[in-house]
């Protein structure tokens, strides 16, 4: 088990009882339990199988009316400031380019206007950060970590129906299989 890895009674790579950890969203690159990869349905082959697979899930998903919330959040705040700050910028280029004078202007000692404006460039950075990262927690954490136990829940629900499919095509199997009286063995068997 790696550095940082809880214990969770399961011994399948990938398959975590917690939907923050990083797995690959569509089955690609996991391992089957034989060391080798595992193969990856494509969701045409998985509708006619009659199942969902997890492509399915995640365009369902995406498709929900929680899930486009969160994106329009992301983007009304992300797009105006986003274009906001490269105004500020290319305005900041464009007048250290254009009007050298204006720049060159002395505001307090050996401070001048592209000084202050430079500056300001940084402090605008640093404002950005923490306006992005207080509007994510506020607006969009919450609804995403929603988003993602409901994922988490219909790939276990999924994961679940394949092994209860499987036990049925194993205890199929088992029951078709002729059964040896306790009296013979294998060999036995074979020589009659």
């Amino acid at each position: 088990m790696g550095p940082g890895r809880a214990d969770t009674g399961r011994d399948r790579p990938g398959d975590l009882r917690d939907p923050w950890y990083d797995a690959f969203a569509s089955g690609w690159g996991e391992l089957d339990g034989t060391g080798a990869p595992a193969s990856v349905v494509s969701p045409r082959t998985a509708a006619r199988q009659g199942s969902t697979s997890p492509a399915d899930i995640y365009l369902e998903v995406q498709r929900s009316a929680a899930f486009q919330e969160v994106r329009g959040r992301y983007r009304r705040f992300v797009v105006p400031t986003a274009a906001a700050f490269f105004t500020w910028y290319f305005a900041y280029v464009v007048a250290a380019t254009t009007a050298p004078g204006l720049m060159a202007r002395p505001v307090t000692g050996a401070v001048n206007v592209a000084m202050v404006a430079g500056l300001g460039q940084f402090l605008t950075t640093f404002l950005l950060t923490w306006a992005y990262a207080r509007h994510a927690r506020l607006r969009r954490d919450r609804p995403a970590l929603d988003l993602r136990w409901a994922v988490f829940e219909q790939k276990r629900d999924q994961e679940r129906e394949h092994e209860r499919r499987q036990e049925q095509g194993q205890e199929q199997a088992a029951a078709l299989r002729p059964e040896a009286s306790p009296g013979q063995s294998r060999g036995q068997g074979a020589e009659r």
